[in-house]
This record gives C-alpha cells, sequence and structure tokens, in this order.
C-alpha cells in the first residue's frame, strides 16, 4: 500500500556501492544516522547507536516523517560529529575542515524535496552524480546544467537533510588531480513547483480529515433528538392517565398530553377520557402550590439564619473594631514599635471597610423586607377575596365530584393564615430592631457632636492665647513708637540748640582736634564702622571702605586724625611674633565719661 511504502525504514534503503574502505564509508553513514550495511545487507558495526552519528546542522528527524520506522535518541550537546571520507566507484569525496562554520543555507521551502548541487567538477556526468547521491535516497530526477549546477528530486522530504550533509564535501574524480576533475560540492535547498503542488495537495488532505473528525465528533457529541410520541390508543391513554399522577413521570405524559390535542384526537367517543386526564393535570397544581410554599418556607428560614448569622458577625467586628480603637489610644500606643503601630492602623482601616461593607448589606435586606411589607398593605384585600370566591363558586358548580378540591383551599387558608401571622411576627421584630438601629445610630451622632465641641473648644482656647499674644505685641509696638518719637522730640531740640550756638561752636571747633566739617564726617563715619566692629578694624581695613565713599582720602590721613582723638578711637595690638595686627576701636562712650 502507499502508507506502507511510505513508513520504509532506513534499513531497506539498498546500499550495494563498492567501497574500497569498509571502516570509512561506515563511519560516513554513521554520520548520516544511518545503521552502516554491507553488500550483503548486514550491519558492519553490530553495536551501532544512531546517537553517535547525526549530522551538525541538520533538524532533528521527525518520526511522523514518511520512510522512517524508528526514533532516534537526541544528540549530547558536546558530541561532535565527525566526517569521513568517502570512497564511490567513480569519485572520492573528501570532507571540509571541521574548524570552519557550517555552510550557508536559504530557507526551507514548504515540501522541499528538490536540492540544488553546485561546484560540480567540469567533466562530472550524470552518473557520478546519481552514484553519490543515491546514498541519501531515492532520487526521481536529475536536471544538469552546463554550469557545472544541477537540481534533484528526491522521493521524500527527509532525504533532502542527508544531501545537505554532502555540502561543503571536495570532490575528485577517480586519482585526476586536474581542475576539471575537482571540485567543492555546495547542496542547498531549491524551490519546485511540484514539491509546492505535492504540500498543497497533501495539506488539503490532511484538512479534509481534519474536517472529517471534527464532524465525527460533533455528531458524537451532539444532543440526541426526543423520542416520538405514540399515536392515540385506549391502552396508551391509560398509560399516560397514571403517570399523570406520579409527580415524576408527569412532564413525560404532560408533553404527550398536548400532542395528542394538537394532532385533533379529542372527539366525541374519546371526550371523557380527555377531561379526566386534563382534571389530573388540574389536581398536579395542588401539588406545585404546595411545593412552592415549601420551598418559600425553607427561603424564609435560610434568609432569617443569613440575617442572624450577619448580625452576630457585625457584633463580632464592632468588638475587633472596638479593640484597635482601644489599642489606638496613647495609654497602649505608646508601648508598641513603629512597624506595629502601622500594622495596627492598617488592620483597623480594614476591620472598619469590612464592617461598613457588612452593615450595608444588612439594612438593604431589612429595607428589601421593608418594601415587600408595604406592597402587601397597598394590594387591595378585599378584591383578592372577592376573586378567590368567584373562583370556588366555579370550581363548585363544574366539579361537585370533587371533595379533594375543598379540603385543598381549607388547607390553602390555612397555610395563608400562618403565613400572615408569621409575617406579622417578623414586622414586629424588625420594628424592635429599627429602633434600635435608630438609638445607636442616634447615640453616635451624639457622641460626634460631643467630640466636634470639644474639638471646637480646644481651637476657641487657642484663639484666645493667640489674641492674647497678639495684644502684648500690640501693646510693645506702641511703646516702642512712642520712645521713637520721643528721640524725635529729643533731636530737634538739640538741633534747634546747636542752631543757636553755632558761633560759639566754631570758635570751639578752632580749639579741638577736628580742624573741619570734612574731618568731622570722616569721624563720624569711622565711629559708626568701628562701632559696627566691636572687636576692631585694621586702618587699611578702614581706609578700604572710606575710599569706597571717596577715593581721595588717604591712610595716612586717617591714621592722623584717629591719633588726635585719643578719647574717642584707641589703638590695639593683637597676637604675637608675626602675626602681630595693630587694630583701631570706638572708645566715645568710655571717653565721653571720662571727659
Amino acid at each position: 500500500s502507499a502508507d506502507g511504502g511510505r513508513n520504509l525504514s532506513l534499513e531497506s534503503i539498498p546500499m550495494g556501492l563498492p567501497m574500497s574502505d569498509p571502516s570509512a564509508w561506515a563511519t560516513a553513514m554513521n554520520n548520516l544516522g544511518m545503521a552502516p550495511m554491507g553488500m550483503t545487507g548486514q550491519p558492519l558495526l553490530p553495536d551501532f547507536d544512531p546517537a553517535l552519528g547525526m549530522m551538525t546542522g541538520i533538524p532533528p528527524i521527525n518520526p511522523m516523517m514518511p520512510g522512517l520506522g524508528i526514533v532516534p535518541p537526541p544528540i549530547p550537546p558536546d558530541m561532535p560529529a565527525v566526517k569521513e571520507i568517502i570512497h564511490c566507484k567513480s569519485c572520492t569525496l573528501f570532507p571540509p575542515n571541521p574548524h570552519l562554520p557550517p555552510p550557508a543555507t536559504r530557507e526551507r521551502p514548504p515540501g522541499c524535496k528538490t536540492v540544488f548541487v553546485g561546484g560540480l567538477p567540469e567533466n562530472g556526468t550524470e552518473q557520478i552524480i546519481m552514484e553519490v547521491f543515491e546514498q541519501c535516497g531515492e532520487v526521481i530526477a536529475i536536471r544538469k546544467s552546463k554550469k557545472n549546477f544541477c537540481h534533484i528530486r528526491f522521493a521524500e522530504e527527509f532525504m533532502v537533510d542527508k544531501a545537505l550533509y554532502l555540502s561543503g564535501y571536495r570532490i575528485r574524480l577517480g586519482s585526476s588531480t586536474d581542475k576539471k576533475d575537482t571540485g567543492r560540492l555546495h547542496v542547498d535547498f531549491a524551490q519546485a513547483r511540484d514539491d509546492l503542488y505535492e504540500w498543497e495537495c497533501r495539506q488539503r488532505m490532511l484538512a479534509r480529515e481534519e474536517r472529517h473528525r471534527r464532524r465525527l465528533a460533533e455528531e458524537r457529541f451532539r444532543p440526541p433528538s426526543p423520542p416520538p410520541v405514540v399515536h392515540y390508543s385506549d391502552h396508551e391513554c391509560s398509560v399516560v392517565a397514571e403517570k399523570l399522577k406520579d409527580d415524576t413521570k408527569f412532564l413525560e405524559a404532560i408533553q404527550t398530553l398536548l400532542t395528542w390535542i394538537e394532532r385533533g384526537e379529542v372527539n366525541r367517543r374519546t371526550a371523557n377520557n380527555f377531561y379526566s386526564m386534563i382534571q389530573s393535570a388540574n389536581s398536579h397544581i395542588r401539588r406545585l402550590v404546595n411545593e412552592k410554599a415549601a420551598h418559600e418556607k425553607e427561603m424564609e428560614e435560610a434568609k432569617e439564619k443569613f440575617k442572624l448569622a450577619l448580625s452576630g458577625i457585625l457584633v463580632q467586628f464592632e468588638q475587633i473594631v472596638a479593640v484597635y480603637h482601644s489599642a489606638s489610644k496613647q495609654k497602649a500606643w505608646d508601648h508598641f514599635t513603629k512597624a506595629q503601630r502601622k500594622n495596627i492602623s492598617v488592620w483597623c482601616k480594614q476591620a472598619e471597610e469590612i464592617r461598613n461593607i457588612h452593615n450595608d448589606e444588612l439594612m438593604g435586606i431589612r429595607r428589601e423586607e421593608e418594601m415587600e411589607m408595604s406592597d402587601e398593605e397597598i394590594e387591595d384585600p378585599s378584591e383578592m377575596k372577592e376573586t378567590e370566591e368567584s373562583a370556588l363558586v366555579s370550581q363548585v358548580e363544574a366539579l361537585k365530584e370533587e371533595n379533594d378540591s375543598l379540603r385543598w383551599q381549607l388547607d390553602a387558608y390555612r397555610n395563608e393564615v400562618e403565613l400572615l401571622k408569621q409575617e406579622q411576627g417578623k414586622a414586629s421584630r424588625d420594628e424592635d430592631t429599627t429602633k434600635e438601629q435608630q438609638m445607636k445610630l442616634l447615640q453616635q451622632a451624639l457622641q460626634g457632636m460631643q467630640k466636634h465641641l470639644l474639638k471646637v473648644q480646644e481651637e476657641y482656647k487657642k484663639r484666645e492665647a493667640e489674641l492674647e499674644k497678639v495684644k502684648e505685641d500690640k501693646l510693645k509696638i506702641e511703646t516702642l513708637l512712642e520712645n521713637l518719637k520721643e528721640q524725635e522730640s529729643s533731636m530737634s531740640r538739640v538741633c534747634a540748640c546747636s542752631q543757636e550756638k553755632e558761633c560759639p561752636v566754631e570758635k570751639t571747633l578752632s580749639n579741638s582736634p577736628v580742624k573741619s566739617e570734612r574731618e568731622v564726617l570722616l569721624v563720624g563715619i569711622i565711629s559708626t564702622f568701628l562701632h559696627v566692629h566691636p572687636f576692631g578694624a585694621s586702618i587699611e581695613y578702614i581706609c578700604s571702605y572710606l575710599q569706597r565713599l571717596d577715593s581721595k582720602i588717604c591712610t595716612a590721613e586717617v591714621e592722623v586724625l584717629m591719633t588726635r582723638l585719643q578719647n574717642t578711637f584707641r589703638q590695639e595690638l593683637s597676637g604675637v611674633g608675626a602675626s602681630l595686627e595693630k587694630r583701631w576701636k570706638f572708645c566715645g562712650f568710655d571717653g565721653l565719661k571720662m571727659t
């Protein structure tokens, strides 16, 4: 078969070429990942390991490839692939330098079975090419060019990988050393239309098989169609009537009854049978109503349990939050470390958020119950009673034989009365709980107001203290202003006296050490400068300051003036030895007392 032909193992490939060196041929076949075979078909190496001879630069062999029946183990990364000399009948192949990088190849086209072979000897023939490359597998066609290259098409894709292994080998025809009898093989992938066409056909076939598998899977998982409804007969009618009385089979029976009625099976002869079945369906309503009431009761009980559990959880949350708040007070807070305080504050925030969420949920449940109660109060009970009584009268007139219907009505009334009593009890309990919640909310509001008042009082005290400080500052400023005013008045008096006594002052100036108004100004400026420097200053520093005001001032003039005024300026020596320095100080306040 075709599939069997594709899955031939490597051992079935004929290798009947003459070999001058069997060990070299075995090494080359081992590098190709093939079991070395002799002329008689016997293995040359009994303990052959395919992992030792895998080629470098070739992708790992896929066990799904056609023609492969084995899965070779992976190549160890530290195991080098050794290329040996290959001896053929008409030529010899010499391996490339193992230290050179592997030859470059183009991107592999899909379904590639054709290779390009360049670097052939000028005297090479198709027979020699066939002799070299039929070792890699079955060759279908060879297209040779006059320019020392050819295209070879193999039967399977994996044979291309074996042909690429020969890329880089030097070929020599016989034992000749002529340039026309030698060449360096370059093997690369080639793009052929036949390969692409076969690959596309194979892909389409795989796609068809995949669609077929999907279709089978969908049909397998498709739900089965409902069974056909049986035709009406007296026997089937009795069976359906029995099923209508059974709760487990009611759905199937009611579907059969509906189909029969829609088909038109009701006539004068079968009307009584259909009426009895419809009556059984009507009696099933009572069972459904009772079942619904039981489920509603279970739901109410579950709601009550949920509410009680939620309220208990809220109480526990309140206690936990109270613990966090008490731990946050200064009495206990100071004893915790910074990390512990941070964790406690984070936990407190998380607990408060969860508590608020649960509290909102509980309040929402209670609001829903209050809304339901208000809706029931809005409904007019008189209209409900009238409709129920009319329904009872119509049922009594139409079905006098049904004593069970009356009993069912009485049971329904009893259930309604019990439900009303339960709802009234729940409403009273809800009102009590709402009052308690309102009281709690009012207490919390009062506590919040008290805290706010305390904060306001503290702020009021702080403001009062600030006002007192402002008043004190204001008084100080007023006293300073009064002192300044007094100083201004005294200065004005002094000026007036000085104006009145200008003549005597001029007389005194003639006798004083200060001989001109310019020297008076210099004395005043120097006094101010030295008053700012209480530790004194050198004559150079003083003159540098004065020369900024008037560049004509010289150091000798200033020093003579200061030496004349001994009661105003005093010269002192500071430092020892080389660091000895003369400093002038202002002593006018002391000189005033002495004079």
